[in-house]
This record gives C-alpha cells, sequence and structure tokens, in this order.
C-alpha cells in the first residue's frame, strides 16, 4: 500500500510536473513477479485519486514489457557489453572488495562462456570513465562505475529483468524529461546514464528528493513495516507532505478542501525550498 515516504515522492514529481505545465506519468514498477501482492497496484493508484492526483496517459506496467527489456539487452549484446556469470552470491562475497554499494564484481566470468545447464545472471562491462550529473536538489554527484559498482547484472539468473534496465528503456519510450524521486536511488543514476550511453539514449534532467526516515534513521518502506497512508484525512495528509517538502501552505488551507489545496501548492511550488538532504526524518 502506498505510504507517507511514496507519497512524498509522488507529490513532489506530481507538483514538479503541474507547476512547470508539464505531464505527470505513472510506472508500475512490478518486475519481480514472486513479490507482488495482488490488488496492490490498483489500491495504489485509487489512493493517489481518492488524494485527487490526475495523471496524463495510460499506467505502465513493467511486468508486461519484456518484449521491450529482451530488445534493450540484444542492442547491448551486440556491442559487446554483456557476459554471462554463473557466480553465486556467497562467491561474489568472497572474492571481492566491498564499494558504497556493497561488493564489486571481480569480473570472475569476464572471459568464461556461459555455463552450461546451470542458471547464469546477464552482466554489462563497465568502465573507468567518471559518470557525473547535476542534480536540481542534492547537486553535482559523480561515480566511476568500474571501480565503485563494477559490471552490474541486467538479467537476473531467475530471468528477471534488473530494474536498472527496465526503467532507462522505459524511461525512452515515455519520452521522460524530468525524473523526479528518492533519494535512496540517487547512486542508481550513474548506471542508468552508463545506460543511455551505450544505448543512444537522451538522458533527463533528475531531482531526488530527501527520503522519509522512522526515528531509527530506516527509510519507510514495505521493509519497516510503514503504516500505509489514510486518505480519510487527505488535506491535512498533503499539508504534512507539503512542509516535508520545505514548502509553506498556509493554515487556512486546512479549512478548504482538495481543490483548493492543490491549486495552491501548483501555483506555489518551489524547488528551491525543498531541504537539500538524502533523508529526514518523520
Amino acid at each position: 500500500m502506498l505510504h507517507f515516504g511514496s507519497l512524498v515522492a509522488a507529490v513532489g514529481s506530481y507538483l514538479d510536473a503541474r507547476s512547470h505545465a508539464g505531464e505527470w506519468l505513472i510506472r508500475i514498477e512490478d518486475l519481480d513477479m514472486q513479490r507482488n501482492v495482488t490488488g496492490a497496484a490498483e489500491a495504489i493508484l485509487h489512493t493517489l485519486e481518492k488524494l485527487g492526483m490526475e495523471w496524463d496517459s495510460e499506467v505502465m506496467y513493467q511486468s508486461r514489457r519484456q518484449h521491450a527489456y529482451r530488445s534493450g539487452l540484444e542492442l547491448l549484446r551486440q556491442k559487446g557489453l554483456i557476459y554471462a556469470c554463473g557466480c553465486s552470491r556467497r562467491e561474489i562475497a568472497d572474492s571481492s572488495i566491498l564499494g558504497p554499494q556493497g561488493p564489486i564484481y571481480p569480473r570472475t566470468c569476464l572471459n568464461k562462456l556461459a555455463p552450461e545447464g546451470k542458471p547464469h545472471a546477464l552482466r554489462i562491462r563497465t568502465n573507468a570513465d567518471r559518470i557525473a550529473f547535476d542534480d536540481l536538489i542534492q547537486g553535482t554527484h559523480a561515480q566511476s562505475l568500474e571501480k565503485e559498482i563494477g559490471d552490474f547484472v541486467l538479467r537476473r539468473a531467475d530471468g528477471i529483468y534488473a530494474y536498472q534496465l527496465a526503467v532507462v528503456i522505459d524511461d525512452a519510450e515515455q519520452g521522460i524529461t524530468h525524473i523526479v524521486r528518492g533519494a535512496d536511488l540517487l547512486d542508481s543514476t550513474p548506471r542508468q546514464i552508463y545506460l543511455q550511453q551505450q544505448m543512444g539514449l537522451i538522458t533527463p534532467q533528475y531531482m531526488h528528493l530527501p527520503v522519509a526516515t522512522n526515528l531509527r534513521g530506516e527509510k519507510l518502506s514495505k521493509q519497516t513495516h510503514a503504516f500505509p497512508v489514510d486518505v480519510t484525512g487527505a488535506v491535512s495528509l498533503l499539508i504534512k507532505v507539503l512542509h516535508f517538502l520545505g514548502q509553506q501552505p498556509p493554515v487556512s488551507l486546512l479549512q478548504g478542501d482538495i481543490h483548493s489545496l492543490w491549486q495552491w501548492a501548483r501555483q506555489n511550488w518551489r524547488r528551491d525550498r525543498i531541504p537539500r538532504a538524502t533523508a529526514r526524518c518523520l
């Protein structure tokens, strides 16, 4: 279900699009079928509707786009960038050094043939070039994928396509110009830019909002048992989100309706008021 942390990302992206006369698109990122909860996607969309948030175009479901990801992977394969990896997590952990995102894969399988009769992942070969981008909130961010991340997985051993590949292909197909999302994905962005470069795609403008955390400093999520948002007090809930994002809604909005709140929020949205932080306690 939609929790406060995901609502922050939804409201921030919605207002940034609407205040710049842009379209706001919704994508259901449900690649991992085994983890999908029946009815959850519909419940999320229903919650957004109850909160007065209207989206443009049809909702895109990643679970229905395997053909697109397969084609993208084949393009990279033709460029000689893809190789099979039969290493287990234990083998990788035992033979690698730790980077900011976990073990850096030591390229054990780079020059090996794909293991016959054994499930294997598909990785993309990275390089030492430094990938830098200017985030609209977090400032300049840079990474050397080869040194800090390693050759990352684009298709898992169980056949599921990786988030990094899927979002790059989907962003291009939907004509996305601006990506507004939580700062927990800040370190994923260089990988996505690298894929865009290798596939000849446009790099959008990025804006990473601070993520909401609990008192223990944990990001609100399913894993930390974040409570679903309660839409019965929609106006006060949205005002709380606006305050979290550094906006300054007047107290008088509490006496109004959803329409009045969104009208004020669209007209008064200020990027420069969003805290330049990767996380904030709720």
